[in-house]
């Protein structure tokens, strides 16, 4: 099952922060990134022209090594900016990856990116998410929501998609393994709840399940 994500990966290592930490914007918004080489990456940026960023400060970035403008909208200018990736964690953020797509441009502010993704199913969520934590990126989850095309999964199995997350949850971080690897508030944590929510959660999950599997009525 399919899940849509909206996060906070909170990091000054990040590429193109500089741009919000040492110039003008408050934020800035990237619409596209491209790989260029294994170490340099090229993002389409738009910064509000208010801010009056120019292509000069823009290129004295210890981190842009070329500068391009495309363009200009009502109240935007577009740049391309060739960016070095030495000695960042970017290679954790790659849009190619399978599984992964990001649906809207990412944000960009002085503490690091917002984004929203999609991702084919809560593991690989959960890889993305610790490997931002493994590269020292801080993330804040403030969103998830599953695929609403499960509607079908729950007249099978009588379900409710809150059930079927958190059970998916529980799952794919070793909840049910011996010994286990997660416990129950960090899956509350995760899922935005309470611990005694989550538990009623999977407890209600697990039954219905069983019930399904067995033939028998549910409760």
């Amino acid at each position: 099952m399919t899940v849509t994500t909206e996060f906070y990966l909170r990091s000054s290592s990040l590429p193109l922060v500089s741009i919000t930490t040492e110039l003008q914007p408050d934020e800035i918004t990237c619409t596209h990134a491209l790989c260029l080489q294994p170490d340099v990456q090229a993002f389409v940026v738009e910064i509000d022209i208010d801010d009056d960023v120019s292509e000069k400060e823009l290129a004295a970035l210890d981190e842009v090594e070329e500068v391009t403008l495309l363009g200009e909208t009502d109240d935007k200018t577009v740049y391309e900016l060739h960016v070095d990736l030495d000695d960042t964690p970017f290679e954790s953020f790659d849009n190619s990856r399978s599984g992964v797509a990001k649906m809207e441009s990412t944000t960009i502010t002085p503490e690091g990116w917002r984004e929203t993704k999609v991702f084919k199913d809560h593991e690989t969520f959960n890889e993305f998410r610790m490997t931002c934590e493994d590269n020292g990126i801080s993330f804040e989850l403030i969103s998830i929501t599953p695929d609403p095309s499960s509607s079908e999964n729950q007249l099978q199995d009588g379900l409710t998609d809150r059930q079927r997350e958190a059970l998916r949850l529980a799952i794919s971080r070793g909840y049910y393994e011996s010994p286990r690897q997660v416990t129950a508030e960090e899956l509350a944590e995760e899922l935005d709840i309470s611990q005694p929510s989550l538990s009623a959660l999977l407890r209600r999950g697990e039954r219905r399940l069983l019930t399904s599997s067995l033939g028998e009525p549910a409760i």
